[in-house]
């Protein structure tokens, strides 16, 4: 071995010695893998021709034809052998959308890359090519609709090869399940349409440069058809597995061992017998090609491979694709190792880079998910409109600003641009469509019994309010009331009931404000609290707080009026006979928070119902961080090399005790930032809510590293376990002193005792638990590639700390929905003659631990008043999903991501209820149809 060994040492100089040395060189490589795959029986042989070659090349100073025919003639015995793996060669272009340039250049990018491929192809009539991404394929279809006919034609010859089942080659973290469901959803529907293709090959989803990938994975894209998996970031280990997600759905998956941007050479080769031996397989793939602005396989790579297929002591190589790859894996898949568990951490920066995309992504999913809720049981119930082109495309718009160079934020100034704009487009799209649908149910809510005739010719507010409450997100609050009565409903997006404090507000009302009364439909009076006044283009507004209660998925009424008479109150002085020291303390019957007299800083937590202390004093919550990182900002997370707690020169703005809202407002300079803190806690309620306002001015560069605000709790326990929400579910992770990923909360679990803290954020995606405690990066200026990602701009950031008694994943769900999904207040015209209650629900979850993650109409139905309706399990327990319905159930059945029909085991229906078993963390979709109200 030894002598074989000194050998080898001089293939590397023939490799330098032209062609012919380095074929020679190179077929020597692959047959000593060859060798010692079969116990070094070629090794003697190998050896004689490694000395034959090596004489000649001192004998003549070169390596030429004639010696290399002989040597090849010499290593004849082994070419039988050599000759039995296959390597396909699947070209492939990755195209960033939008990384380091504007939407013009990826336009220009795409074009210029499928002009090239669609030349060579022409002229190499082997030569095949395949392609990701829904978007890219939009690009030609706007932009070049006679490359698209060339495309098309390639696609039907088996030549070019469509590797899209996302709409772009998304992050596998930040967006939510959903989000993940409509990548395939949208890709498969469109493209199928586009290219005159079946769905069902659509099996593969290519995304080789994704920063790591939730435990869902396998869970979703089993569900919407899809069988094989390429990556290349996140994980190490097996090149070739069965990742199987929580509920026991799995996906082959092939981890790229190299790199997916690589050229052709002899090198492809040496690993083959390894990797086929190792996993059963004769053929293996080799991915190549130019990414980006390269172009994609060059012709110098086609050359090689043609070339490198004649040699008689190496692999067969040839072009080929994907499919045929997965499909010679898919036949020893029940040899591959079984992975388990979320394949990260990678980039864990990009969690919190680039703070408005991240919003963007939250707001739109949020504002889709209520829209679609509300316009999809419109649209069954009485037949309001309902448009899946526009629903589409406002998914289409987020799904693109996920790509994985986009919603981590690791892109640069003009792709956050284009990704904003797409935002107020999605946001206009769902926000329409929410108010269209809320309109649609306020006309047929029979209001006639409860409002009286009143004189309203004198009226200024139908119409006020015209965009009031949109640069929050929510609908506009345009008034459509008039008089001293005035009607609002109040809706509820989720699956079940409930009864929280609900802003409204209320236009030129020019009446005594002592007097103001509120009721609910059957005349019970509701408690109120009047929050400010203000002017809006030439109107008067008043915010008022109301208790109100939502039924699931549905809606509720409530009247304002004038009392008609209040009893006379003696008026005393007002002038201060003592003088007594502010309390900074926000309680009511399930909690008790307690802040420190100087700077703010919340010092107790008490969970009343079980007497446990929740935080550490001082909890200071709000910290300034200077990471110690130099390069690559926007993709990692530094080492924090100074801790600075915000606790000085705190000026206390405000401090409010309602009967149905208590808050303290401060403010405070952060370094050359300031914040202004709203802390609030409601009746009833176990959630502390923190509204910021963030004036950021902090600057990062390579002398001062990467500053951060940072939002902090110590626990006052021991915390060995911390919870996460993620794609449709929740997953538990050890302690980590590093930022990782979770959709909107994080929660502490205590080792003893009931109670433990949970944080929900309303935009943030970067979690550290560690040390018994809970932060949340709230604010990083990352200075590459974007140099002033955040500075200059006024932040607005929810977060709410809940006093949580229960445990359970779906409660934690629920708390965190109620969070990011505030009721919704529409102003009535008045008096209504309709077909529908005062209060009603539509939809509720009455039984099982499942949670309902999308309500929308079906993308093609034939048949009126049906509905999708998609759920997850939470406790990973089996169970029996109830859904209670307003209308009669006409008929259900299960169907997958892409709405087509399965089957139907367990299904039962009872008059308004549909029954179901769901797996273990498994996800269930179901089709069904009501009988409409008539309207």
């Amino acid at each position: 071995m030894s002598d074989l060994n000194d050998a080898l040492g001089k293939l590397q100089d023939f490799a330098k010695a032209g062609y012919w040395g380095e074929r020679i060189a190179s077929e020597l490589r692959y047959c000593y893998q060859l060798s010692q795959l079969n116990d070094g029986i070629y090794n003697e042989t190998m050896r004689s021709v490694i000395e034959y070659v090596a004489g000649k090349q001192l004998e003549t100073g070169c390596i030429c034809e004639a010696t290399v025919s002989e040597a090849e003639r010499q290593l004849s015995s082994i070419g039988q052998v050599a000759k039995a793996y296959e390597v396909v060669c699947a070209a492939h272009a990755h195209i960033d959308m939008n990384w380091q340039w504007g939407w013009d250049e990826t336009v220009s990018v795409t074009l210029d890359t499928f002009r090239t491929m669609l030349d060579l192809m022409e002229e190499y009539p082997e030569f095949t090519f395949s392609q990701s991404q829904a978007s890219v394929y939009e690009i030609v279809a706007k932009h070049d609709p006679d490359m698209l006919q060339e495309i098309k034609r390639r696609v039907h010859e088996g030549r070019w090869e469509v590797t899209a089942s996302a709409w772009v080659e998304a992050d596998k973290n930040m967006p939510n399940g959903e989000s993940m469901a409509r990548h395939i959803l949208y890709t498969r529907r469109y493209l199928a349409k586009l290219l005159d293709i079946d769905p069902e090959s659509l099996n593969l989803t290519f995304e080789p440069d994704t920063f790591g990938h939730n435990v869902n994975v396998p869970e979703v894209l089993a569900n919407g058809g899809v069988r094989y998996y390429y990556h290349c970031r996140g994980a190490e280990g097996d090149y070739l597995e069965r990742w199987t997600a929580p509920s026991g759905r799995s996906i082959i998956v092939y981890r790229e061992p190299f790199w997916y941007n690589a050229d052709i050479t002899p090198a492809l080769a040496f690993s083959i017998p390894e990797l086929c031996e190792r996993y059963g397989l004769k053929k293996f793939i080799k991915v190549y090609g130019v990414g980006d602005h390269g172009g994609g396989p060059t012709r110098k790579d086609i050359e090689k491979i043609l070339d490198m297929n004649t040699w008689p002591l190496f692999p067969r190589i040839r072009f080929g694709t994907f499919a045929e790859f997965f499909a010679a894996v898919d036949k020893v898949k029940d040899n591959l190792p079984v992975t388990e568990g979320e394949k990260n951490f990678i980039f864990t920066g990009c969690y919190t880079s680039q703070s408005r995309i991240k919003l963007a992504n939250r707001m739109g999913e949020a504002a889709l998910n209520e829209a679609e809720t509300f316009a999809g049981i419109a649209n069954a119930v009485i037949g309001a409109p309902y448009s899946n082109e526009a629903f589409a495309q406002a998914w289409q718009n987020v799904l693109f600003n996920q790509f994985h160079d986009i919603i981590p934020g690791s892109c640069v100034i003009a792709s956050r641009e284009h990704a904003m704009g797409l935002f107020q487009e999605t946001m206009a799209i769902a926000g329409s469509a929410k108010k269209r649908a809320l309109a649609a149910y306020a006309k047929q809510i029979d209001t006639s019994g409860i409002l009286a005739d009143e004189d309203i010719a004198d009226t200024r507010s139908e119409g006020a309010g015209a965009g009031f409450g949109v640069q929050s997100f929510q609908i506009s609050q345009a008034s459509r009331g008039a008089g001293k009565t005035r009607l609002f409903h109040v809706f509820n997006p989720a699956p079940y009931e409930r009864n929280e404090v609900t802003e409204v507000v209320v236009w030129d009302w020019d009446y005594d404000l002592e007097r103001v009364m509120w009721t609910d439909a059957h005349g019970k009076a509701v408690a109120h609290q009047v929050l400010e006044s203000g002017r809006y283009w030439g109107h008067t507004y008043t915010k008022m707080l109301i208790a109100a209660s939502a039924p699931a998925c549905g809606y509720s009424t409530y009247v304002m009026t004038q009392r008609q008479s209040v009893e006379p109150k003696i008026s005393f002085p007002r002038d201060p006979r003592v003088e007594t020291q502010p309390q900074l303390v926000l309680e009511n019957e399930l909690i008790k928070a307690v802040f420190d007299q100087q700077n703010c800083t919340l010092v107790s937590l008490l969970d009343k119902r079980t007497g446990e202390q929740l935080v550490s004093a001082p909890a200071a919550l709000f910290r300034m961080i200077d990471e110690d990182i130099t390069r690559g900002t926007a993709w990692r997370v530094g080492r924090y090399k100074r801790v600075d707690h915000v606790v000085d020169d705190v000026k206390l703005v405000k401090l409010e005790r309602g009967e149905l809202r208590q808050t303290i407002t401060y403010e405070v300079a952060a370094r050359d930032s300031k914040l202004t803190v709203a802390i609030s806690l409601d009746t009833d309620s176990p959630r502390l809510d923190f509204a910021v306002e963030c004036d950021w001015q902090e600057v990062g560069n390579k002398e001062k590293g990467v500053p951060q605000l940072n939002f902090h709790v110590p626990l006052a326990y021991e915390c060995a376990t911390y919870k996460y929400d993620v794609p449709y579910g929740v997953i538990a992770r050890e302690p980590m002193d590093w930022d990782v990923p979770a959709n909107s909360w994080a929660q502490a679990i205590k080792a003893e005792g009931k109670s433990q803290l949970m944080v929900v954020t309303d935009s943030k995606y970067g979690f550290r638990g560690v040390n018994n405690s809970l932060a949340v990066t709230l604010i990083r200026s990352s200075f590459d590639p974007d140099p002033y990602p955040e500075n200059g701009k006024i932040h607005r950031i929810r977060l709410s700390l809940y006093a949580d008694a229960t445990g359970t994943n779906q409660e934690a769900i629920t708390r965190a929905y109620d969070s990011n999904h505030p009721l919704t207040v529409l102003s009535s015209r008045g008096r209504t003659k309709g077909v529908l209650p005062l209060s009603q629900a539509f939809l509720e979850v009455v039984g099982g631990s499942a949670v309902v993650a999308a309500v929308k109409r079906p993308e093609a139905s034939s048949a009126e008043s049906e509905l999708i309706v998609r759920v997850y399990e939470a406790e990973g327990a089996q169970s029996e999903v109830s859904l209670a319905f307003a209308q009669h159930v006409v008929q259900a059945c299960f169907v997958d991501i892409n709405e087509k029909p399965l089957a139907n085991d367990g299904i039962r229906i009872t008059e308004n209820q549909v029954l179901f078993p769901i797996r273990p963390y498994g996800t269930a979709t179901l089709k069904i149809q009501l009988e409409p109200i008539q309207a």
